[in-house]
């Protein structure tokens, strides 16, 4: 089985239990009931769920479609993959999905199964009918049987487990699940005044939040596009823009992991638009800049770049939203440098993710791991084999170290361009490091 399904093919292959190449037997099985001959193997079904090749729409994709019971109208009405089974809906913005999207994500962390929820488009959709909604009129509200100092306390308790959950992952993991769905029954079945609603809905947004990055480091990406869902409905509940952008943004950025940058800044245009702060459109428009990177459109990569870096020198009298609270001049220069390696210009790229790497504070572990995997591939593409072999080490030991599941499929990403390199030292040793917990 695939160690990461990152791909609605792969999801609805192994949901029947087939392997690549039993995908492919039964759609060159097709093929011959049709009279035609077909060379699909398991490698090329690889491919197709990497996102290194899409299958031919007039050839493939109909064979695909009869192997899954698919009517056919679906493949050009939908487009690949879009088409394929087991894809899931967001829910619509309204005044009662706060609750549903929260118990769905929570529904889901119990999942084991890993791929990616929701569709592109259904994405984009959310992001821009999430831009066209003001949250609804709030009820009237009156006294009820939760009160400030209850919030207070789940408000202070929440803070410190999203705090811990990055650096203790597995002693928070089901402290903030345990959280999260007690902040849903008092939301659902207590009685409070609409600043207290407003305040319990940006609790469950920000646990929401946290625990989606959770699932993303753990590559559990279904679930972790759930969570981020659920955190955008309560933010728009509580009518918290900021927040709601800033989850818009890690949607995009998940997105861009899973190869999807086109959607990614879609998405980010919807959102950056309405962030308010500072802090929290800087980060908007840095991580605008790496889906355009990676589109490979120079001058608006370059705008952005220069909008980033506008905004987060702007004074603010009010403190950075918690969620972006940590964007720093450290983030600006190795995402920066991130972007120029994607456009080709590696020596200033290596100059920046040094700068980077050297402001960037210690206790940031996952992201100096995170760090030393994006110099480990633009040493790579610069021919450093070496080099790269080094700083990739570095990333593993320290993803490793600190049980970053999602650093360490950054470092193994890289095997296939550092096994022509075997013979150099440093770089066998790595490549056997990394084979053996393949």
């Amino acid at each position: 089985m695939d160690d990461e399904i990152r791909h609605p093919l792969a999801y609805a292959r192994l949901e029947r239990g087939w392997s690549q190449e039993e995908l492919a037997r039964r759609i060159r099985r097709a093929a011959k009931r049709r009279g035609l001959l077909s060379g699909t193997r398991g490698s090329r079904v690889s491919k197709w769920e990497t996102g290194r090749a899409t299958p031919d729409e007039a050839e493939s994709q109909p064979l695909i479609a009869e192997v899954f019971g698919v009517d056919y109208a679906a493949v050009s009405h939908l487009g690949w993959p879009n088409w394929l089974p087991g894809q899931d809906e967001p829910l619509p913005f309204g005044l009662h999905t706060a609750v549903p999207s929260l118990r769905k994500a929570l529904m889901s962390a119990m999942d084991r199964r890993s791929f990616i929820a929701y569709t592109s488009g259904s994405l984009a959709a959310l992001a821009h009918q999430w831009a066209m909604t003001e949250s609804g009129p709030a009820p009237k509200w009156g006294a009820g049987d939760v009160d400030a100092e209850l919030v207070t306390w789940l408000e202070a308790t929440g803070a410190e487990l999203v705090q811990l959950a990055t650096e203790r992952r597995k002693r928070t993991h089901r402290l903030l699940d345990a959280h999260l769905n007690t902040v849903t029954e008092i939301i659902n079945e207590g009685r409070y005044t609409r600043p207290v609603e407003q305040r319990l809905h940006t609790l469950a947004a920000s646990l929401a939040q946290a625990i989606a990055w959770q699932q993303f480091d753990e590559r559990r990406h279904a679930s972790a596009s759930r969570f981020w869902h659920a955190a955008l409905h309560n933010a728009h509940t509580a009518g918290q823009r900021d927040l709601g952008a800033g989850v818009l943004s890690d949607l995009a950025y998940q997105l861009l992991w899973l190869n999807d940058a086109d959607t990614a800044a879609a998405v980010l245009e919807h959102a950056i638009p309405r962030t308010q702060h500072p802090a929290a459109r800087s980060l908007l428009y840095l991580r605008q800049a790496r889906a355009l990177a990676v589109l490979d459109e120079r001058g608006r990569c370059r705008q952005a770049l220069g909008h980033a870096e506008k905004w987060l020198g702007t004074p603010s009298y009010d403190p950075p939203p918690a969620w972006c609270s940590w964007m720093s001049q450290a983030d600006l220069a190795a995402d920066t440098g991130r972007c120029l390696a994607d456009l080709g210009e590696l020596r200033r790229a290596h100059q920046l993710m040094d700068e980077g790497m050297d402001l960037l504070p210690a206790a940031r572990s996952k992201t100096r791991s995170v760090f030393l995997a994006y110099q480990a591939e633009t040493h790579l593409r610069a021919g450093d084999a070496d080099i790269a072999a080094q700083t990739a080490t570095r990333a593993f030991d320290l993803a490793t170290r600190i049980n970053a599941p999602r650093c360490v499929t950054m470092v193994r990403d890289l095997e296939p361009e550092l096994a022509p390199y075997g013979h150099i030292a440093g770089v066998d040793e790595l490549l056997e490091r990394l084979r053996a917990v393949s």
